[in-house]
């Protein structure tokens, strides 16, 4: 199956869902290709990024999984580059 490049945009409401989202993200290693978290203490969220190369189930199901954690919400853009 074909592969894709994607950004995940995480906005992270709740703390007490960070653990489970960094064990979602270490499930799916293999596909990522960097992450970048940013504390935004004055509102009290966390902003991080996730670029990726999967196949696109991965990516979606990987989305929706983070999408679906109490107050996390999870916006996907895919990139036009199709790889093997």
């Amino acid at each position: 199956m074909s592969s894709r490049v994607a950004l995940i945009a995480i906005i992270v409401e709740n703390p007490e869902s960070v653990a489970k989202l960094n064990e979602l993200l270490h499930e799916n290693a293999q596909y990522l290709i960097g992450r970048m978290g940013i504390p935004y203490h004055q509102r009290g969220i966390n902003i991080i990024s996730i670029a990726i190369d999967a196949p696109e189930d991965v990516i979606s199901g990987l989305a929706g999984a983070i999408g679906s954690l109490d107050g996390v919400s999870a916006k996907t853009a895919y990139s036009n580059v199709k790889g093997d």
